[in-house]
């Protein structure tokens, strides 16, 4: 055991066991308390990492980088911006190129094919969605239901009445124009760009210019005192495809 102790001292290594025998004495003593085997070995190994340290140092063996391989990545990393760098000043470049040439064919070509080309591509996007026609919209009686009015219509396509009430529009709209002539009132209601409705002969009107009108909703009074008359045009054209269903206007089929 001794042998083994000096070697590992030599070696400046610690122990963490040892064999220990104990061998027996020809002279029996009486003893209080004799140690144990595994005592002695623990005794042991206290003594030997007291003497030879019982610290482990710990290195890094890994191999460094290699300043070489280094080198070559930053190169690398460097020359790839580069390219990236160029491909946007390139684009950039590109751009700026097309904006220009577009400039100067508006300028001097005005209808050339490219400028048709995007010009027709614009009309495109801008257009406007397609306007009902008149005959899809449902006319509405222009007195109450209420009212003694007798309606007529004549060929020419004028409806007229005499009678003391409210005058509704014939159908849904907006006020295009109001004005007075003799002391009586004419208003004007545009149901869509082209179709308009026409009512003369009023007494009071009771909305401006530009407000939105229903065909439930007086838009005029008459005190009977002359005759009401309501017209209808598309593009200027006067109407006159409709006929009175129990004193209600209704488009010819």
């Amino acid at each position: 055991m001794n042998q083994e102790l000096d070697y590992a001292e030599m070696l400046e290594i610690p122990v963490s066991t040892v064999n220990v025998v104990k061998k027996k004495s020809f002279f029996k003593r009486r003893q209080k308390t004799e140690p144990q085997p595994e005592e002695l070995k623990e005794r042991v190994v206290e003594s030997v990492n007291e003497r030879v340290g019982a610290y482990v140092y710990s290195e890094d063996v890994s191999d460094p980088p290699k300043p070489e391989k280094t080198k070559k990545k930053a190169e690398r990393a460097i020359s790839l911006k580069d390219k990236t760098g160029k491909v946007l000043l390139f684009e950039t470049v590109a751009i700026g190129l097309i904006a220009v040439g577009i400039f100067m064919t508006n300028l001097f070509m005005p209808n050339s094919a490219i400028n048709n080309l995007i010009g027709g591509f614009t009309t495109t996007t801008a257009k406007k969605p397609a306007e009902p026609s008149y005959t899809e919209f449902t006319l509405a009686p222009v007195v109450s239901e209420l009212s003694d009015a007798e309606m007529a219509v004549s060929e020419s396509g004028v409806l007229s009445f005499t009678a003391k009430g409210s005058v509704y529009p014939i159908c849904a709209g907006t006020v295009s124009k109001v004005y007075q002539q003799d002391g009586l009132y004419t208003v004007e209601i545009a149901h869509t760009s082209t179709f308009t409705s026409v009512i003369t002969g009023l007494t009071t009107v009771y909305n401006e210019l530009g407000t939105k009108v229903a065909s439930n909703i007086p838009v005029a009074y008459s005190d009977g005192g002359q005759e009401v008359r309501v017209t209808m045009y598309d593009n200027g054209n006067l109407l006159n495809c409709f006929t009175l269903t129990d004193e209600v206007p209704v488009w010819k089929s």
